[in-house]
């Protein structure tokens, strides 16, 4: 049985840093178990919901963002698109992020030189008229790109354990293979205030570049959430 409670509680020790998320769209695609698992590192299992395997695109708002040390005049804000999937190491559930996109050069080069992680510098935007969020993402010199236009719906109940949007919404840890070595992070925050998201249009490059089948239709799902205010911890080895 994996513990999928016990993630969501604040871990001890000091704090790396305080992030903002917000304005988050968490769009998944259901996606060949066997296509996926040549792409995860093998120290990791796939973290499958009821035999099924997903791809997530989040695109959001960063702000605030800052380490602990710095000042918060220092903070800085961006937008951010991840492509992710769900993993399990030593039986805890988390996200195995295939790229990340950022509008911010030096979030880049901090996440790549301190965690390791797939960031690339994009140009982004995001433009919302009442209900409707018009996204768009893009690498330089005509690098893969993604573009959404989504509506948000009706505010749904809290994400209870076991249910798809508990699954998809609900993770605080990461995992990230450095130096053949996986390592984990964490983050805390409360849980996220989830909103019924319709997706009408998408265009999307980046599941492509990760060697999966390009998207061809909309999300099988979609939710949205106004954000929540967090805290990262130092990554630690996993393993």
């Amino acid at each position: 049985m994996i513990d999928r409670i016990a993630p969501t509680r604040r871990p001890p020790g000091s704090i790396a840093g305080y992030q903002n998320w917000r304005s988050l769209l968490f769009m998944h695609w259901s996606v060949p178990i066997e296509e996926l698992r040549r792409l995860v590192p093998h120290d990791l299992d796939l973290d499958l919901y009821q035999n099924e395997a997903y791809v997530g695109v989040v695109p959001f708002e960063m702000e605030n963002v800052r380490a602990r040390w710095w000042p918060r005049s220092c903070a800085m804000n961006f937008l951010e698109t991840n492509l992710r999937t769900y993993v399990i190491c030593n039986g805890r559930p988390g996200i195995y992020f295939f790229s990340l996109e950022a509008t911010s050069r030096l979030a880049v080069w901090g996440a790549r030189t301190g965690w390791g992680l797939p960031y690339h510098y994009a140009h982004a935007s995001m433009k919302r008229t009442n209900d409707v969020i018009e996204y768009e993402t893009q690498r330089p010199r005509n690098g893969p790109r993604h573009w959404v236009r989504y509506q948000i719906g009706n505010k749904l109940g809290s994400s209870e354990p076991e249910t798809l949007q508990h699954f998809f919404l609900e993770r605080y840890l990461l995992f990230v293979r450095r130096h053949g070595t996986i390592y984990s992070g964490q983050v805390y925050h409360t849980a996220y205030p989830a909103f019924e998201a319709t997706v009408l249009e998408v265009e999307d490059e980046l599941i492509a570049t990760t060697g999966l089948p390009p998207v061809v239709a909309p999300p099988a799902f979609a939710h949205f959430s106004p954000g929540v205010d967090v805290e990262v911890f130092p990554l630690s080895r996993a393993r």
